[in-house]
């Protein structure tokens, strides 16, 4: 199994699976079991109700370690936290239409970014999945088709196939090495963190210039959040638009006093 963590052209310390609010531990250790089988090694819980637990450990079975390994944090914006890539599970269309990936896409995605960028598969809670503020902490949003007449899928099952499907890839791309946009790109991409800042000055400027009103927001920063993350901003061009605004709070300062 160790070679599937250490092969040629893959990383697998770049790819966290990130597991929102579990409530059944047992299907914490059925997805370590799941990724450990397709080479995924580092588990990141969000306040799951109950973990440690013996139940995980022994759902696990030879994925013991992937158990024992997680990490435990408190919110997802700490799960995704230094992530130039994340990608959430939906299962629903959702008011605003987001990016949407099917599970190959995703691993296509995955492979070819997770060198320059540490990525983040996202999976919500057993009975309601991702909620939408979550959801808009995510460049991506991937679906895995299933039969209508029994649409949910099982947490760990979701895990499995994704995982799945960049271990399937994984054997293609290791036969052909096909130069991607990434090699030939001076800049890193922006982290979550970077993003995260970015929406937070760029909302105290619309307002200060009383383009966005909080009061009555019109989903204006869902729709900006979505169209910045389409474009993928590097970190280059992230300096330039934080220049930007702050040269503007530094206008409308001048001008007030």
């Amino acid at each position: 199994m160790e070679d599937l963590y250490t092969e040629q052209g893959f990383d697998a310390n770049q790819i966290s699976i990130v597991l929102v609010n579990t409530s059944h531990p047992g299907n914490i250790g059925a997805a370590a079991r799941g990724m450990k089988n397709m080479g995924l090694k580092k588990l990141v819980l969000v306040n799951p109700e109950e973990f440690p637990s013996g139940s995980a450990v022994a759902r696990s079975a030879s994925a013991v370690d992937v158990v024992e390994n997680a990490v435990v944090v408190d919110s997802l914006k700490s799960a995704i936290s230094g992530c130039g890539l994340v990608i959430g599970a939906s299962a629903r269309s959702r008011k605003i239409p987001w990016p949407m990936l099917d599970p190959s896409g995703c691993a296509e995605k995955v492979l070819k970014e997770h060198h320059a960028n540490k990525v983040a598969l996202v999976f919500g809670r057993e009975d309601s999945g991702l909620n939408n503020e979550e959801l808009q902490l995510c460049h991506y949003h991937v679906q895995i088709p299933s039969n209508p007449e029994c649409s949910s899928l099982n947490l760990a099952t979701a895990v499995m196939v994704i995982s799945y499907e960049i271990a399937k890839l994984r054997t293609v791309m290791n036969q052909i090495a096909v130069p991607e946009e990434d090699d030939f790109w001076d800049q890193p991409k922006s982290t979550i963190d970077d993003l995260e800042r970015f929406y937070e000055h760029l909302e105290r400027v619309l307002i200060a210039v009383r383009f966005h009103d909080p009061e009555n927001p019109r989903q204006l920063m869902q729709r900006i959040r979505r169209l910045f993350g389409r474009i993928r901003i590097d970190e280059m061009e992230m300096s330039v638009l934080r220049g930007i605004l702050s040269n503007v709070e530094w206008h409308i300062d001048k001008n007030n006093k």
